[in-house]
């Protein structure tokens, strides 16, 4: 029997397949579409994500790829009109906590795709391409899913990771509330442009039409533009239902009518869409053994560049659980804490996303995603120093340990900072110690990470105190069990077909 099937090869999808393919765990991925997703749509890469990604073995091909996001240039009937930096508010400096803070890293999402499918096959996995899911059926041991040529895929777990129209979220009747955000249409493009026309050191904003704004993007490691064009009611270029021309042809027009260049300036379109900006979010995150992920949980307005993100952050919350409790180390009901802590997380970044888009609130530290955590988690217990338990583990390097790679693995980690740390016994690989000097952005304590880089537990009790330091690796050993329900063996009625 397969330990988890996974429908849809989108970000999530891979992301979270390349996270249990490292566990150990069993997945196979299927995918409907005969290839990757060939869009740029989900361009920008939030400073958390970048630290997923660290952790996942990609970062250096995503920043390889990537490039920061480009300053606007606005444009009025053919001329400059000077700059405009939307990510302004974002410009934060890093620092050694936080390394990847400041402005997001575009790439486009089919790179992003190819390089975690790249991972995926490094750690033999791969994705199953031209394969749909047509039902999908669960009893107490198993789900059972049906593809689209007839034949069936028998899974302990299975994660819906197929989109906003999700195949699995309609089989199983969970619905979707929202709203939408914007009435108007928007079209997405990839397009090619004459260098001598057109320069790629700017992100090109043309917001003089009556029918709309339209933006060009530079994006890196490429010779494309994202073209993103509003459509208001009545708008040139659209049809008697309002939705606009995603031809070739149109796409050109469109380019042509709005800004400065010419049709034949445009020398190539590569991919087109169109959409409605929506905010919707799944009633449920979990039926039984079936998980939603994605958008397939949570659709978002583009604004922000909040969608993707959060959905690269669902696959990793739910991957080091899904490992856990397949190995035999943790009960299932450690799995009821997806929906408890992602849910609560998806709405705000709904939120976020639609206020950015309505103009009722600007980027900034928000939209980073180093902020997120989950304090009012069952899993959450705790405070020292600087943090409290729940809250994202800050990255350093102290006395030569690199934290981020500390953490990386599939282990909790036991942090003393400032402090005693005694070795545990009967961890059986289930928790990893390292004890470092004063560190400001942790505060003198101990830190009990779990594995996707969140604190489960603090101590900040004082050397004298029987309870305190001298006995917190025990201690943190027994909040894994006990508030985790993890062991450091596995079950032994555990059976891996």
């Amino acid at each position: 029997m397969l330990d988890v099937l996974i429908v849809g090869a989108g970000p999530t999808g891979l992301a979270l397949a390349v996270d249990l393919a490292r566990r150990g765990v069993d997945a196979r991925v299927v995918e409907k579409a005969d290839a990757l997703f060939p869009g740029s749509r989900g361009k920008g890469m939030q400073p958390r994500t970048l630290e997923v990604f660290h952790d996942l073995g990609v970062l250096d091909e995503v920043l390889a790829a990537g490039g920061p996001a480009p300053v606007g240039m606005v444009w009025s009937d053919g001329e400059r009109q000077g700059e405009h930096d939307m990510f302004a508010a974002e410009s934060i400096e890093s620092t050694p906590a936080e390394p990847y803070a400041g402005r997001p890293c575009m790439i486009p999402q089919w790179r992003t795709q190819e390089i975690l499918l790249a991972r995926l096959r490094e750690l033999g996995g791969d994705v199953e391409f031209g394969r749909g899911l047509r039902g999908i059926e669960q009893d107490a041991d198993a789900v059972t899913a049906t593809l689209d040529d007839g034949s069936t895929v028998r899974a302990r777990y299975a994660v819906a990771a197929d989109g906003g129209r999700s195949t699995v979220r309609r089989l199983l009747g969970i619905g979707m509330t929202g709203e939408e955000v914007d009435p108007a249409p928007t079209l997405v493009a990839d397009v090619r442009i004459d260098p001598a026309a057109l320069d790629r050191d700017n992100w090109h904003f043309f917001p003089a039409s009556p029918d709309g704004v339209l933006t060009l993007c530079p994006l890196p490691g490429t010779t494309d533009f994202q073209l993103m064009a509003q459509f208001k009611e009545g708008a040139a270029g659209t049809s008697p239902d309002g939705a606009p021309d995603t031809s070739p042809d149109g796409v050109r027009k469109l380019i042509a009518a709005r800004t400065h260049l010419s049709a034949d300036d445009v020398t190539e379109i590569r991919w087109s869409s169109d959409f409605r900006p929506r905010a919707a979010l799944a009633d449920r995150f979990r039926a039984g053994r079936v998980f939603l992920a994605g958008d397939a949980a949570h659709v978002h307005s583009p604004a922000g560049g909040q969608g993707l993100n959060t959905s690269v952050q669902d696959a990793y919350n739910l991957g080091w659980k899904l490992g856990q409790v397949l190995h035999g180390r943790c009960p299932d009901t450690l799995l009821d804490t997806y929906e408890e802590e992602r849910r609560p997380l998806a709405a705000g970044m709904l939120g976020l996303s639609t206020r950015i888009h309505r103009g009722e609130q600007s980027r900034g530290r928000a939209t980073q995603q180093l902020g997120l955590g989950y304090r009012d988690s069952s899993l959450s217990s705790g405070a020292a120093g600087a943090l409290r338990a729940g809250d994202r583990a800050p990255d350093g390097v102290v006395d030569g340990i690199r934290l981020f790679d500390l953490f990386r693995g599939p282990h909790f980690t036991l942090l003393a900072v400032d402090t005693e740390l005694p070795a545990p016994d009967g961890a059986d690989g289930l928790l990893r110690t390292a004890r470092i000097g004063s560190y400001e952005a942790y505060g003198r304590g101990l830190f009990l990470v779990r594995p996707d880089g969140y604190i489960g537990w603090a101590d900040s009790a004082g050397p004298a105190d029987p309870a305190g330091p001298a006995n917190s690796a025990p201690a943190a050993l027994e909040q894994i069990r006990t508030k985790f329900g993890c062991t450091g063996a596995p079950r032994p009625d555990l059976t891996r077909c």
